[in-house]
């Protein structure tokens, strides 16, 4: 041990300090300053790097160098959180090393059976492997919000059983995991560790890290799934997708919930909504469209090719397709062109009772609860009644005595200047919109008006 930590001191000033120096890093030449550091090293090491283990020899119980770590491997079908495997060149031959077979990680890794007992490396197919699958690549931070780049992985090492566990402890995102690669080989260990000990870590936790793959058989063998990117709120979500390759939103979309993905494509930018759409095939499209507001989805297929438009409205429910294809048949600059028919409406001859059962079987937007409005037998706007009265109204009490004046409203071919007007002057968060014959038609949201105006920009 001296002699080695004396040799490795000996060399630390034959090192060249351009890289040190250009990240404000001086190099102590003293040889006190290193035994401390090899020492540590060799004695804790809970927690390695990936880039550590990577080309490190293998020993069997003699200490004979029998080949070189190649890959570290993870079965995500079985469990997500743990490696189960070294992929050992041996020779000419590539061997899967189970963990289990691992003593220690001393100067290499130290294993306890002979090679022949490692059964051959030949199919990837079912198996994570870290360095081909995530080193170099875009992965998406679910805390952060936002898509990253790999840099290098800090694997957690426990004992059990009489071997190693490796544990996938976090990602490293920055600056210490690209020099750790960059330098590996090329200055001596000890001040390698000295200088990466001056780089604040840029870690992301594994439990944050959603994974992209763009082949969908892999997906499956994978269990690569997006549930913690599904609980973010959709405009987090669009943010994302939107930095993500065309490939790799469509990975994306063919993995979320309908609903979530529903409301993801609303909050994206248009024309990449219509680069998302065209990728997908036409049900899983159609499933996504269907639990989008009808407005937006009127939006969207009037955009697309006539010909993917009709392949997506016969791939839809009838009820769904009706809706839109209505929807569809307005100027997308009128009133009409802008509303949804997602909303909540009672003959004005209602009660409160009726109305709260109402608003608990509604499955609509929320930004359609707002108002409640109120039409006569012949489906003509009477009136229209904001949910603070309803709610603080007594049950029994008649719908037509909460209702507002004025009541606003807007023609179904009207322009867009005149209804965002409307929504300017009297502060409205919906505007019901009529026929000739005075009959509700439609609802427009705030949240129509804020895309309108977003897309003018």
């Amino acid at each position: 041990m001296r002699q080695k930590v004396r040799w490795i001191a000996s060399q630390s000033r034959l090192l060249p300090e351009f890289p040190f120096r250009l990240l404000g890093i001086g190099l102590a030449h003293d040889s006190a300053s290193f035994p401390t550091v090899v020492f540590v090293m060799l004695q804790r090491m809970s927690q390695i790097a990936l880039t550590e283990l990577l080309g490190s020899p293998v020993l069997d119980p003699t200490g004979q160098v029998v080949g070189r770590v190649r890959e570290v491997a993870l079965c995500p079908q079985e469990d997500s959180q743990w490696v189960s495997s070294f992929v050992v060149k041996a020779g000419s031959d590539l061997r899967l090393l189970p963990l289990k077979e691992v003593d220690e990680l001393r100067g290499g890794v130290r294993v306890k059976g002979k090679t022949q007992n490692w059964p051959a490396f030949l199919n990837p197919e079912g198996f994570l492997l870290l360095s081909r699958d995530l080193l170099d690549q875009q992965i998406i931070d679910v805390h952060g919000r936002k898509v990253v780049r790999v840099n290098d992985i800090d694997l957690k090492q426990e004992p059990t059983n009489h071997h190693i566990a490796l544990k996938m402890e976090a990602v490293d995102i920055g600056a210490r995991g690209a020099v750790r690669r960059l330098l590996k080989g090329i200055v001596p260990y000890g001040a390698l560790q000295a200088l990466l000990r001056k780089i604040p870590p840029r870690l992301i936790p594994w439990d944050y890290v959603d994974l992209i793959e763009t082949d969908p058989a892999r997906r499956v063998k994978l269990k690569i799934e997006h549930d913690r990117l599904a609980k973010l709120h959709p405009a987090d979500i669009a943010d994302i997708v939107e930095e993500l390759s065309p490939d790799e939103r469509e990975a994306v979309f063919e993995t979320l919930d309908e609903d979530v993905a529903a409301e993801a494509l609303e909050e994206v930018d248009p024309k990449l909504q219509r680069s998302i759409i065209h990728s997908l095939d036409s049900e899983r499209a159609a499933d996504i469209v269907e639990e989008m507001d009808p407005d937006a989805a009127a939006d969207l297929l009037g955009d697309l090719p006539e010909s993917k438009s009709e392949e997506i409205l016969e791939e839809m429910e009838p009820e769904q397709r009706e809706e839109v294809e209505e929807l569809l048949e307005h100027k997308e600059n009128t009133a009409a062109g802008r509303m949804t028919t997602d909303y909540l409406a009672l003959q004005d001859v209602a009660i409160v009772d009726d109305a709260l059962e109402l608003l608990r079987n509604f499955e609509g937007g929320v930004e359609s609860v707002v108002t409640l409005f109120l039409v006569d037998i012949h489906g003509k706007l009477t009136g229209v009644v904001p949910l603070q009265k309803l709610v603080l109204a007594n049950h029994g009490q008649k719908l037509k005595e909460l209702s507002s004046e004025p009541l606003i409203l807007v023609q179904e071919r009207a322009k867009e200047n005149d209804f965002v007007e409307l929504f300017d002057k009297y502060n409205l968060l919906t505007l019901p919109v009529v026929d000739d014959e005075g009959k509700l038609m439609g609802v427009i949201t705030a949240d129509d008006i804020i895309s309108l105006l977003r897309n003018r920009e």
